[in-house]
């Protein structure tokens, strides 16, 4: 099963706060694909990003006790994100793709740390509003718009999600999170499946979100930069966009099932 070896106390703790970390990531997607599939198959659900996901819960019974523990969860993410990147616990190296990636998990770990805010500001306040993914995205692009060099960087930032959904792709194609889990053999049977799918279509999402920032600098527009409900839009518009809409809602919803699955099964060691 799990990978016990911990430090003493402060390892535990981290450990649980890692695997804590996981199962909330892995709520806010099952919320995420969950409402986007309703809506794709005219059930009532909508389309929203993970700011929106959380807003959801608002109405929920006992709402606030469920933001309350998510919150924590995503905060235990994030330090857990830290930990990875500054102790290299999955041994990524330090040569410049290992240096890339764990630049990627501190990245992953301030997104997390906003989002645990925003679970709390929902908890403490009253009718609070995401303003959309793409707002948070707009106004990213916006702002690094206005720094020196401020097009690249936007362009930058794009090219580091679109690289980071081609490696969500070959980690799922290649079945490359096989190497930091302790699965039975059993249970890998149908997992897998799952897991490799969430990567692959979460990856396709990255893309799809990289490539909005690239059209915004080459536009030197930030209006043209978007996250995920201007993905789901963009999809809801093709050919057959029906269709489309309810695979990656399913998609991002295998996604949540491989982060639950991370939170039992992830050898989780913050001494290495």
């Amino acid at each position: 099963m799990t990978d016990s070896t911990t430090t003493p106390d402060g390892g535990d703790a981290l450990t649980l706060l890692a695997r804590w970390g996981y199962a909330a990531r892995g709520v806010v997607y099952l919320l995420i694909g969950g409402l986007a599939a309703l809506a794709a198959f005219g059930q009532g659900g909508q389309t929203t990003d993970s700011r929106g996901a959380l807003e959801s819960l608002m109405t929920a019974p006992w709402g606030n006790l469920l933001l309350g523990i998510i919150c924590v969860g995503l905060l235990g993410y994030a330090i857990w994100r830290c930990t990875q990147a500054i102790k290299d616990t999955d041994r990524h190296g330090t040569d410049a793709k290992g240096m890339a990636i764990r630049a990627g998990l501190l990245v992953s770990a301030i997104t997390h740390t906003l989002l645990a805010i925003f679970a709390a500001s929902l908890i403490f306040t009253i009718g609070g509003s995401s303003g959309g993914s793409g707002g948070g995205s707009e106004g990213l692009a916006s702002w690094l718009m206005q720094q020196p060099y401020g097009r690249w960087l936007v362009g930058a930032v794009g090219l580091a999600i679109i690289g980071a959904g081609i490696a969500h792709g070959i980690k799922g194609c290649k079945t490359q999170f096989d190497r930091h889990f302790d699965m039975p053999p059993r249970t890998q049977h149908w997992a897998y499946p799952i897991c490799r799918f969430g990567l692959v279509i979460r990856g396709l999402v990255f893309l799809i979100i990289g490539s909005f920032f690239i059209i915004a600098a080459y536009q030197f527009d930030p209006d043209q930069a978007g996250g995920l409900s201007e993905v789901f839009n963009t999809l809801r518009s093709q050919s057959f966009g029906q269709w489309l809409l309810a695979l990656v809602a399913i998609g991002l919803f295998a996604f949540g099932l491989y982060s639950l699955l991370e939170a039992i099964y992830r050898r989780v060691n913050p001494s290495a």
